[in-house]
Order: C-alpha cells, then sequence, then structure tokens
C-alpha cells in the first residue's frame, strides 16, 4: 500500500490567480475522498507483516518545528510557503505520542527513547534500563536491562543499523544498543560523571560489543562521535592528530575491524563515496569528533561530511542484502541542539533535510513490506506568533496586511514601539540575543529590562539567536505530544493519542520481531 500524497493547495508566491474559494473546496473533496479510499485497505493493511522497520526520529521536532520547517522549505522553493508539505506529512497514518517520562513532566531524550525503544516508560537520563533504577548508580542493573527492538530484530537474523547527526553515543541513538543509568556515561573517561559504575560498559564500548549479546551485531553505524572510541594518546584521531577520550587505552575502531569479517571503518566523505556495500558486511563511520554539522555549516568536498540522506541512502544498501529484512534508525540529532542555543535557522534546515532522508528511504524501499515511522522523542518551547501576512519570511519580523491581503510596508511594532520577530522562545539564549556569523552583535534586556531594536538587523541570517522571555543558558524541552507520521504494514496501529511506548509494541507486532510476546523483555 503506498502512502497517500496530498498537493500543495496554494500558488507560489506572487501567483495566486487561480486561487480561490471554489479551489479550497475541491481541494478539501478529493482530499476526503482520498482518505475513504485509504480507509477500505486498514484491515489489509494492519495483517501484513513488515519486513523491514525503519524508524525516523527528528528530535526535539515538536510540531510548531514541523510547521515553521515546511513554511521555510517551501520559501526556500519560491513559494509562501504555507501550502507546502513536507514529505513525512503524506503519510496516511498518525498518532500523537505522550512523552513524559516516569519522573519528569517536561522529559529528555534518554527516558524518552528508551520507552520508544523497549515499550516501557523510564526515567530521565537512563538509557534503556527500568525505571527503579538510580541515575547514575550501576547497582541496581541485573534485572533493570530492557531489551531493545533493535536487539530483539537482531536475534531473528535481521539486520541492523544506526544512523545520527549526532554523536553515536548520544542519548537517542545509545538507546537503541546500550543500557546504563547515565546517559553521560559515553566512554570510560566518563566514569567520573557515575555515582557507582561498577557493573556497567560505557557506551561507546557496549556498541562494539553488540556482537557478544545479540545476533551478529550491528551491519551499519553512521554518525559522530569518535573521540568516545579512540584512546587519550596523540595522534589518534586520523583527521587532526588529536587525542581521543578513552583512557583504558583502548581503540574501538581498530576492534570493529578485528571483530567483523568483512567490515570497513571511515572517517571522512571520501571514504564514506568509496566504501562498496557489495564487499562490506559491517561499516563504521564517525564523521566528526563530537557532533556532525549541522546541515548549514556541513562540508561537501571529500573531506567533509555526508549529509542525512547520503547516510541513509548508505545504510539502507548495506542493510537490504539481508532477505530476512532489516531495522534500521535515523535520527537528526541536531534539530534539537540547534533548538537549545536558540538558532531556529539552523533547526529549520536540519528539519527540511531530515524529510528529505525519509523520502530517500520510502524510494529505496518497498512500502508494502516496509514500516517506516516518523516521529520526535519530544518538542520544544518554540513559537510561531503575531499575525504575519501570508508568505512573510518565516525568520523575517511580523509584518500584517490590510484588509485586502496587501502586506504593509512596515514591520508591526510591539507596545515597547520596537518590532518582533514571528519565531521565538519562551526561554534560553535569546534574551541575550547574541548573533553570530557576521550579524550585528547586540543584547537584550539592558539594564533597564527593555528588549534591544530590531529594526536594522538582518533576522533571517543563520547566525541570529530568536528572542526568548526567560534568560537561561540553554533553551529547553518542551512536554507537549508529539506526532507520530506512519506508512507500510503495522501502520493503521497508529491511532489516536498513546503512550510514547506504544510505538515500540506496534513495531514489535509489525514485524514479529520478540520471540517473547507479551513478556517483559528485562534482564
Amino acid at each position: 500500500m503506498t502512502g497517500l500524497v496530498t498537493q500543495p493547495i496554494a500558488a507560489p508566491l506572487g501567483d495566486t490567480s487561480d486561487e480561490n474559494s471554489l479551489r479550497w473546496y475541491k481541494q478539501g473533496e478529493l482530499t476526503t475522498v482520498k482518505a475513504m479510499d485509504l480507509a477500505n485497505k486498514i484491515a489489509e493493511n494492519s495483517t501484513k507483516q513488515a519486513k523491514n522497520i525503519i524508524l525516523f526520529i527528528g528530535d526535539g521536532m515538536g510540531i510548531s518545528t514541523i510547521t515553521a520547517a515546511r513554511i521555510y522549505a517551501g520559501q526556500l522553493e519560491g513559494q509562501s510557503g504555507e501550502e507546502n508539505i513536507l514529505f513525512f506529512e503524506t503519510f496516511p497514518y498518525q498518532a500523537l505520542a505522550k512523552t513524559y517520562n516516569t519522573n519528569q513532566q517536561t522529559p529528555d531524550s534518554a527516558g524518552t527513547m528508551t520507552a520508544i525503544m523497549t515499550g516501557m516508560k523510564s526515567k530521565a537520563g537512563v538509557l534503556s534500563v527500568g525505571q527503579s533504577m538510580t541515575r547514575g548508580n550501576c547497582s541496581g542493573i541485573k534485572g533493570n536491562i530492557l531489551t531493545t527492538a533493535l536487539e530483539h530484530a537482531e536475534e531473528i537474523g535481521m539486520s541492523t543499523g544506526i544512523v545520527s547527526t549526532a554523536r553515536l553515543t548520544h542519548a537517542t541513538p545509545a538507546s537503541t544498543y546500550a543500557h546504563v543509568p547515565e546517559r553521560n556515561y559515553e566512554d570510560d573517561r566518563d566514569a567520573s560523571k557515575m555515582s557507582n559504575s561498577k557493573g556497567c560498559k560505557d557506551i561507546a564500548s557496549q556498541l562494539i560489543d553488540l556482537k557478544d549479546r545479540y545476533g551478529d551485531g550491528l551491519e551499519v553505524a553512521l554518525g559522530g562521535g569518535r573521540k568516545n572510541f579512540l584512546p587519550r594518546i596523540k595522534g589518534a584521531d586520523p583527521e587532526n592528530g588529536g587525542k581521543g577520550e578513552r583512557e583504558d587505552g583502548r581503540d574501538l575502531t581498530a576492534e570493529w575491524l578485528a571483530e567483523y569479517t568483512n567490515s570497513a571503518y571511515i572517517w571522512n566523505q571520501a571514504q564514506f563515496d568509496a566504501i562498496n556495500v557489495k564487499v562490506t558486511d559491517h561499516l563504521l563511520g564517525l564523521f566528526n569528533m563530537t557532533h556532525m554539522e549541522y546541515e548549514e555549516d556541513r562540508l561537501t568536498g571529500t573531506e567533509g561530511e555526508p549529509s542525512l540522506s547520503q547516510m541513509t541512502a548508505k545504510a539502507i544498501e548495506m542493510l537490504e542484502k539481508n532477505k530476512q529484512g532489516f531495522f534500521l534508525h535515523v535520527e537528526s540529532g541536531r534539530i534539537d541542539h540547534a533548538h537549545h542555543a536558540g538558532n531556529a535557522q539552523r533547526a529549520l534546515k536540519d528539519t527540511v533535510e531530515f524529510a528529505h532522508a525519509v523520502k530517500t528511504a520510502y524510494t529505496m524501499t518497498d512500502p508494502e513490506d516496509t514500516l517506516i515511522i516518523v516521529t520526535a522523542d519530544h518538542s520544544h518551547v518554540f513559537t510561531i506568533a503575531g499575525y504575519p501576512t501570508r508568505g512573510n519570511p518565516i525568520l523575517g519580523k511580523v509584518i500584517m496586511n490590510d484588509g485586502a491581503g496587501n502586506p504593509k510596508i512596515k514591520a508591526e511594532l510591539a507596545l515597547d514601539g520596537l518590532p518582533y520577530t514571528t519565531l521565538g522562545y519562551i526561554n534560553g539564549l535569546g534574551y541575550a540575543n547574541l548573533a553570530v556569523g557576521g550579524e550585528a552583535r547586540y543584547k537584550v534586556p539592558n539594564a533597564a529590562g527593555t528588549r534591544a531594536d530590531l529594526t536594522d538587523v538582518n533576522t533571517q541570517g543563520q547566525g541570529f539567536h530568536q528572542e526568548a522571555l526567560v534568560p537561561l543558558a540553554a533553551e529547553t524541552h518542551a512536554a507537549e505530544d508529539v506526532v507520530v507520521y506512519a506508512s507500510g504494514p503495522g501502520a493503521s496501529l497508529f491511532q489516536g493519542t498513546i503512550e510514547q511506548n506504544v510505538i515500540f509494541h506496534i513495531m514489535n507486532k509489525a514485524g514479529r520481531m520478540s520471540k517473547r510476546s507479551g513478556l517483559p523483555p528485562m534482564k
């Protein structure tokens, strides 16, 4: 069954000659007819088994981020933007997921991804372990290890992979393969961050030794975080000769090559492009010492980094060789980081690339046998406000229109007599508005508590930090529900508002992955 694709309903920016009330009516009628046809296929879709499962996580990609990115992408194509649609928004099935952790109203990525990957909610800060554990204390690890969807897939002979623009040891990707009550235990040097590390392995080492625990280990792992795999000696990093972070002297990249036959380790674009997937069975790619670059800053030369779409394509090429199917997790990790920095432009650009990656996966697979899920682990305190005219630059200042719909010449002014932007944050760095990348530098609030005058500031620049109300060192997550989009076998099981851990159970049923159906998989 193919995904339901709805078409843009408005004319490009500057050409609204064929947009009228009748066109809106016909568009709504057509969408409803498609939905009725889709409803007739639900029963058939529900009984099919998913050969492949691809779980896309837009880290921090709340509804306001999706809306703003949709408009941003449309405006990049010369449209007014509002009529645009991101590829994954065309998927036929949707639900809302509640994101709270067992100990927090507003969640973190470790607890949310644990719920998604294990079917059991847990605390903030812990990775795929039970909620009874104390963060940072490994004394209770026995009996609290929660088997993940990826590990289930390995147990039944599926190929598995993870792709992320963040460090592969960061909370979201790490939740697929690691079990530890402290998300920051990324390498052995981080033991100092634990109150008791005895009984736990660091996250990077757990990626390498997955083979000892489940199946034949990961077939592909592509992302950042090279420092956590390299020894803390000069010359360990192949890119610049710097040091890694590991104090145990282990070079986990070398161990990867020694552990797996027909394996490869790569760290730049040229090596990535040169990989022959036909003769490579296990691929490790670590393209940055820490997180990979934002899409805005990504280098495109041979010494640079592959895009999320390129990594997704390579991973599928690797995994589809297995006739028993595969499980792939793909994360756009830096949407979250850009929001924490109060930099909407980078968050939106990474979201647009994320949508391209979803389209890449959909195009490369068969929607009849591949369940694709697109969701977020949590949202951010990111808002779209004011009453800007249609087609107003989403990153711009609010400019309204007159009664006839014609944009006004000047930006709207707040009660303090100063212009304001459409996008903003409830808290974060924006209270100081430290612009970078050649933009003017200014600070708000001043001693009198007033905002900065944005009249002559380019708020659409890549370095602009949107205004924030509450001054914090970093913008925070938000607690509202996130959308789950789905296509393929089992997708129709996403209905209404669900607990976030239900995502695991739908993957499990659709892929028939668990050997212990109905029993909590704990060790």
